[in-house]
């Protein structure tokens, strides 16, 4: 169980954040829109070096910038929040993130199984995995949500060296994060 009252949870980005807004978060992600978080601080860095591209990329950042912020913040359990958390990379972590990814694909009316969930936590589809996911999607393993497709693409994820990450995908989840400082990072990951 990743998510326990008082767990601290990190953001990786090119900037601090202090205040939560859900209507700046992309669609398309592993669990859909919403402010993704991770327990693992070293992800997080790691998040913080690529949002500093995507922003110099978009114009948004210098790319000479070279530094980052890490905003650490806790969480704490409300009553009336919809949480599902899968154990591991499974046959329903990969159709709920295939159909996040891909919403007009094979698996599309997985969306409605997971829409009733204030917040989603899992294991993370990685840089190293996305590879897999997008052949997956494109149905090079089979049809996407066919048996054979599922077992090959899973095999291939190797699970059990993914890390986690929680999304927060309603406002009213957002009332469990209290944020309690942002780290300055260097592009290199080490925090200052």
């Amino acid at each position: 169980m990743m998510l326990r009252d008082g767990t601290l949870l990190y953001h990786g980005s090119y900037t601090a954040v202090e205040r939560i807004d859900l209507s700046c978060c992309m669609a398309g992600k592993d669990f859909g829109r919403g402010f993704y978080l991770t327990d693992d601080y070293a992800q997080a860095e790691r998040f913080v070096r690529a949002s500093m591209r995507k922003a110099a990329k978009n114009g948004i950042a210098l790319p000479s910038a070279g530094t980052g912020f890490v905003s650490v913040f806790r969480y704490e359990q409300r009553n009336g929040i919809a949480l599902f958390e899968f154990g591991t990379a499974d046959r329903d972590w990969l159709h709920c993130v295939a159909a996040h990814r891909r919403e007009s694909g094979a698996l599309r009316n997985e969306l409605t199984k997971w829409q009733r969930y204030d917040i989603l936590a899992g294991k993370i589809a990685n840089d190293t995995t996305n590879q897999v996911l997008t052949a997956y999607i494109n149905g090079l393993y089979g049809m996407p949500g066919s048996e054979r497709a599922d077992e090959i693409a899973i095999s291939l994820l190797l699970p059990n060296r993914l890390s986690g990450q929680v999304c927060f995908k309603t406002e009213t989840s957002l009332a469990c994060l209290s944020f309690r400082e942002a780290r300055l990072t260097s592009r290199q990951g080490a925090a200052r």
